[in-house]
Parts: structure tokens; C-alpha cells; sequence
């Protein structure tokens, strides 16, 4: 097991291209089960979870050719059903299988799945949705077991705009027989991501971007080749360290227009940001003090919580203080102690942190809990005096490609040794 040792104190400087997202590779993997004709596609970023998918695409039955950030995928033979829990259990984006399993072969046997230990993320919003486009589950030995003769078409209204089951529901309703549509779903650029690279295979979807997602049935899909979206999170992840470190840094490749929030909230700090939704590049220079803001996660156009942890590490060192409240996950303030470790005052009550600035990190060793936990731990790392070291990065593997790599390009100490 790999740990990441960073020596504080160096301001980032230059330029860093952002990779290909996460969050919208998985769910467009998984996808290319529809298609029994040939995919490619570009700027698919070097990932443990996308490798976890790969390994399961190629397990269901798939080819796949893998050239850098290209891959080319074909599923024109009869797929597997079957996800087993020894190749998922790291992830939990395995449960999007179901969706187009189903519509592609009308049964599918999926493990419950695994991931980061941030809290509930209950499969029962996709369970009951898929039943109402008439396929049936049972819960056996710790697996999903689910069947259908043929989907079909259903009006279905989310409980909240769950992302994972918007994801799993659009799949499913793209080979469905007649009409889906898709109430009070999520509108994560992601899933937009999604649904535009289903409509360049031939699907028929309408409304991506807003809370109704309505979706045409049709026989099959057709050859495609698609660029997936940049990563929003990781960019964010890249302006923070700029910000922490008082750095002068360009971002390239960056989805500016998805990342309203975020820059906004760093603005409000008083970070100084160039750049706006018209372009995919950002600038971030120093500009003096910085100051903590209260901050809530929210659904899609509202805060991400995948950037809740980051904004901590930054309002750790900033003046004053700032108050950050947690909506989406019950459990996602785990990185606060090891936080605390490097130095930092942090008040957890309930579901929301008080967070009191100025303080001056100390290097210790730490402990990553989750994916996004371990990139504020990088972040406070860059600030602190003396030396940090990381343990556990296998979490930063599965969401940041190479990022010791392009952080060293950019000036900081930083590199992997193993345990």
C-alpha cells in the first residue's frame, strides 16, 4: 500500500490540464452495454474505479481496447449478468449496472456495492423505480438479483434528484418500450454528460439539464464516438490548491460553466479568479488575505458536496471563521480529525462544522478515509510547515489521475513512497 509524503510551504505556479471526469466516465462505461455496435472514447481519465470498470465491462462480456485516455468498446456479443462483490466492492458505481443489463438482457445479478465510507446511499430509489417499468428484484447472499421480460416505459417521480438513480433510470429507459419520464431528477452536469453521449448512440432524450428528463424508447443504439466531460471536482480540487498555497496557476481543459458554485464561493473568500462560463480555462492569482464563508451542500446548481471537504482545509487557514453545513451525507466529516491533526480548529455539531481560521498547519501523519477526505489532507499538506505524510491514498487513486504527478510540475514537494 502506497502513502504520499508532501513537504509544505512552495506556491503552486503554472499551468495543470484537468482530466476527463470521474463521475461522468463511470456512469458512460457502463452505458456502452446498450450498444451492440462500436464505441470510442476520448479523454477517459487514468483512474482506479476506471479500471475497476473496465475489469467488470470485460468480465459482462465486453471488449475493450484501452490507448492512453482512448477506449473503444464493444458489446455486440451476448453479455454476462452477473457483477460479482470481489470485483466491485471498492465501488460504488457498480449498482448502475442494473439499468442497462436489464434493458440489454433482461436480468442482471449485482453485488450491493462498496466504495467510500461517507454514509447511506440506499439502492432502494433504483429498486423500486426499475419495478415500475416492470422488472422484479430480490435481495439474495448480499447480491441485487433482478428481472423483466422487456422494460417499459413509466412516469416515475424521484423522492429527491438522487444521482445515481437519475443515472440508472435514464440507461434503463433508453432500449424501453415507449416513453419514460423522469420526474424531479438530478441535473448534475455529469448526468447531462451522460444523456448527451446516449443521444450521439441514438437515444432519444430530452430535457438534460433540467428536473424532467423525458425519454423515447428505441430498438438499439449505433456506433459513436464521444469526449467525456472534464472534471469539475478536480479542478475545484486544483483552484483550492492554488488558493492554499497562495499561487499563481492557470487551469486548462476546465469546465468553467459547471463550476458556478464553487467559484463563486471561492470569490466570496476573496480569492481573485479570472474566467467565465465562455471559456474553459481559469486563472487564479494571489491576492492578500482570505477569509472563511459559511458554506451548505446542495444538489446541482447548488454547492457540491464533493468540494466540502477541500473548502475546509482552505478555511482552516483563512481569517475568521465559517460555518459549513452538510445536507447530502450524514457521515462525510470524517477528514475533520485528521484535519485537526495538521493544526487545524474545527467544531463538528450535528451535521454542520464550525471551522476557526488563521491557524498555522504543523506536517503529521494522517489517514484518508474517503476519496474526497484524502484530497483536502493533499491540500492542508501544501500549507503546512515541516512534512505530512498521507496514508491510505489508495481512495485519491480512484478520483485524482496522477495528481502527485501534476502537483510536482507545478512546484510542490510532494511524492509516493510505499508502506
Amino acid at each position: 500500500m502506497d502513502k504520499l509524503i508532501l513537504e509544505g510551504g512552495c506556491p503552486l505556479q503554472g499551468e495543470v490540464t484537468i482530466s476527463g471526469s470521474k463521475n461522468a466516465a463511470l456512469p458512460i462505461l457502463l452505458a456502452c452495454m446498450l450498444n451492440s455496435e462500436e464505441v470510442k472514447l476520448q479523454g477517459v481519465p487514468d483512474l482506479l474505479d476506471i479500471q475497476t470498470t473496465v475489469r467488470l465491462l470485460q468480465l459482462l462480456g465486453c471488449q475493450v481496447e484501452q490507448n492512453g485516455s482512448a477506449l473503444t468498446i464493444r458489446a455486440e456479443h451476448e453479455l454476462h449478468h452477473e457483477a460479482p462483490y470481489d470485483l466491485v466492492r471498492t465501488m460504488r458505481a457498480s449498482v448502475l449496472c442494473l439499468g442497462p443489463l436489464l434493458a440489454r438482457i433482461g436480468r442482471a445479478t449485482v453485488a450491493l456495492p462498496g466504495g467510500c465510507a461517507i454514509g447511506s446511499r440506499p439502492v432502494d430509489l433504483h429498486l423500486s423505480a426499475l419495478e415500475k417499468m416492470g422488472a422484479a428484484f430480490v435481495i439474495e447472499g448480499g447480491d441485487i438479483k433482478g428481472s423483466c421480460p422487456r422494460l417499459r416505459g413509466a412516469h416515475i417521480s424521484f423522492d429527491f434528484p438522487t444521482v445515481g438513480g437519475t443515472e440508472n433510470l435514464l440507461m434503463a429507459a433508453v432500449l424501453a418500450e415507449g416513453e419514460t419520464i423522469l420526474e424531479n431528477a438530478a441535473k448534475e452536469p455529469e448526468i447531462q454528460d451522460l444523456a448527451n453521449f446516449l443521444n450521439a448512440c441514438g437515444a432519444r432524450i430530452e430535457g438534460q439539464g433540467t428536473s424532467i428528463l423525458r425519454i423515447q424508447g428505441v430498438p438499439g443504439l449505433q456506433a459513436c464516438r464521444y469526449t467525456v466531460l472534464p472534471d469539475r471536482i478536480e479542478a475545484g480540487t486544483y483552484l483550492i490548491a492554488a488558493a492554499i498555497t497562495n499561487g499563481d496557476l492557470t487551469l486548462r481543459n476546465c469546465p468553467v460553466w459547471a463550476m458556478d458554485a464553487v467559484i463563486y464561493k471561492l470569490r466570496e473568500m476573496g480569492v481573485d479568479i479570472a474566467g467565465d462560463a465562455g471559456t474553459d480555462s481559469l486563472t487564479i492569482r494571489p491576492n492578500g488575505e482570505i477569509h472563511g464563508v459559511d458554506i451548505s451542500t446542495q444538489p446541482y446548481p447548488g454547492f457540491p458536496t464533493d468540494m466540502q471537504a477541500q473548502f475546509m482545509a482552505l478555511m482552516s487557514v483563512a481569517q475568521g471563521s465559517g460555518l459549513i453545513t452538510e445536507t447530502i451525507f450524514e457521515n462525510r466529516f470524517m477528514h475533520a480529525q485528521e484535519l485537526m491533526r495538521l493544526g487545524a480548529k474545527i467544531k463538528i455539531t450535528g451535521n454542520s462544522a464550525l471551522v476557526r481560521g488563521g491557524q498555522n498547519l504543523s506536517g503529521a501523519t494522517v489517514m484518508a478515509s474517503d476519496l474526497r477526505a484524502s484530497a483536502s489532507l493533499v491540500l492542508a499538506g501544501l500549507a503546512a510547515r515541516g512534512t505530512t505524510t498521507i496514508r491510505r491514498i489508495y481512495h485519491l487513486d480512484r478520483g485524482y489521475e496522477h495528481m502527485e504527478t501534476k502537483l510536482s510540475r507545478l512546484g510542490a514537494r510532494v511524492w509516493r513512497e510505499q508502506e
